[in-house]
């Protein structure tokens, strides 16, 4: 059975990114010599979903810092061609929710890294995320986009574990209620 994972950074106060976007805030305070977990989380990974907003802050990266599949979930998107030097890891989708990981369950992956604010919105509120890894670095922006989105309903999460880095990132492990 196929299921969807997040591994995301969060300011104090709740944002992945500021209003434009920018993520300068986050960069800033990575430390090479810490290890977040990232690494050993991807290892397991099938295949990575996530949205055109995700993409477009991305797309220019070189080398490309996706080891796994990509699929970028846009309408706007879908009918646009993927950079060719992109073509192998790269696909644009306009599927829902339920019909990218049916589409995804079908192509063989099981476990899937789902990355963005409004695409984890979306799969939370279709009950499509299995577990999240949180981290909150130890700044506050006042503004921007938020992790979470309006919901039609509690989502009860079941905490598994919180480690601390020296650089002040706290993250916590939560797996979502049955």
């Amino acid at each position: 059975m196929i299921s969807g994972h997040v591994f995301i950074a969060t300011s104090l106060d709740g944002f992945i990114a500021r209003n434009n976007g920018d993520i300068g805030w986050l960069l800033e305070r990575d430390d090479p010599s810490e290890d977040h977990g990232y690494d050993a989380f991807i290892d397991n990974i099938d295949v990575i979903l996530m949205g055109r907003g995700t993409y477009e802050s991305i797309q220019n990266i070189r080398p490309w810092p996706y080891t796994r599949p990509v699929v970028v979930l846009s309408g706007s998107l879908k009918g646009q061609q993927v950079p060719e030097d992109m073509a192998e890891k790269v696909q644009f989708s306009d599927k829902s929710p339920k019909q990218a990981m049916a589409m995804l369950e079908a192509a063989g992956n099981r476990r899937v890294y789902v990355d963005g604010g409004l695409i984890i919105q979306s799969f939370l509120r279709e009950g499509l995320i299995t577990d999240m890894v949180i981290t909150h670095v130890p700044v506050l922006l006042g503004q921007g986009r938020s992790l979470f989105g309006a919901i039609p309903s509690d989502i009860a999460l079941i905490h598994e574990e919180t480690r601390s880095f020296a650089s002040g990132l706290v993250q916590s492990r939560y797996r979502i209620a049955p």
